[in-house]
């Protein structure tokens, strides 16, 4: 249960067609994309979830997207795991820190932020995710406000709202649309501090974000702000 044993299973479900698709998914030149579906990806990371952390980092130094997909999601997977001890969701949470060079993607970050950094920090300090929002790194600052969403999930919203007003206006679209995300699932937990968040923010704040923040308004709602919005 190795790291060449992975990436060997991974070019046995390797296609041409695939790969074509998912050629957006490559962060850079030095990047490759094998052709393997996600799904595909997830379930062979799932057989290989008990992986020692030392083979997960050299599918992290791999040039294949997927092997990294890989190694992230048995992060994500042993950091689910009710066996999982703590000393270990440390050293997963340590390696995610410290490898943010490999995790360099926004579905690399989505996969696993939220419970290899997420879960580790809810009863913890959280300064780390203020330093990310600070990044000069997109994905940095992307784990910043999507590590919140476990936070959200536990009723816990105050980072949310916090990082989302730090990142608001970030020159990136991929942190927009997060940011969005974060705060619709804020809002289901308590729809007053929303409110009070749009009623300060939605005039200056990127469209795309207020449009994912209220989503499950009803129209209204959502007219009352896209208004405020328009008279920018």
């Amino acid at each position: 249960m190795n790291a060449d044993v992975f990436l060997k299973r991974l070019k046995a479900l390797r296609s041409p067609a695939v790969a074509k698709s998912h050629s957006h998914l490559a962060s850079n030149e030095d990047d490759a994309i094998l052709g393997v579906r996600m799904g595909q990806v997830f379930a062979l990371a799932k057989e290989f979830m008990n992986m020692e952390l030392d083979e997960v980092e050299v599918m992290l130094e791999s040039p294949f997207h997927e092997m990294r997909v890989g190694a992230v999601s048995i992060m994500d997977f042993q950091a689910r795991s009710k066996k999982t001890t703590e000393t270990r969701r440390k050293e997963l949470f340590n390696l995610y820190l410290r490898r943010h060079d490999r995790i360099n993607t926004w579905d690399l970050v989505d996969r696993s932020a939220i419970h290899v950094v997420g879960s580790y920090l809810f009863e913890k300090p959280r300064k780390v995710l203020y330093k990310l929002a600070k990044s000069k790194k997109m994905p940095e600052r992307r784990t910043a406000i999507v590590s919140t969403l476990y936070f959200i999930g536990k009723g816990d919203v105050e980072d949310a709202f916090k990082l989302a007003e730090i990142m608001l206006h970030d020159k990136e679209d991929l942190i927009h649309k997060a940011n969005g995300w974060a705060l619709r699932f804020a809002g289901d937990k308590d729809r007053k501090k929303l409110l009070k968040f749009l009623d300060k923010h939605a005039a200056d704040m990127p469209r795309v974000t207020l449009r994912y923040a209220i989503e499950k308004f009803d129209k209204k709602q959502r007219e009352h702000y896209m208004k405020l919005k328009d008279q920018e």
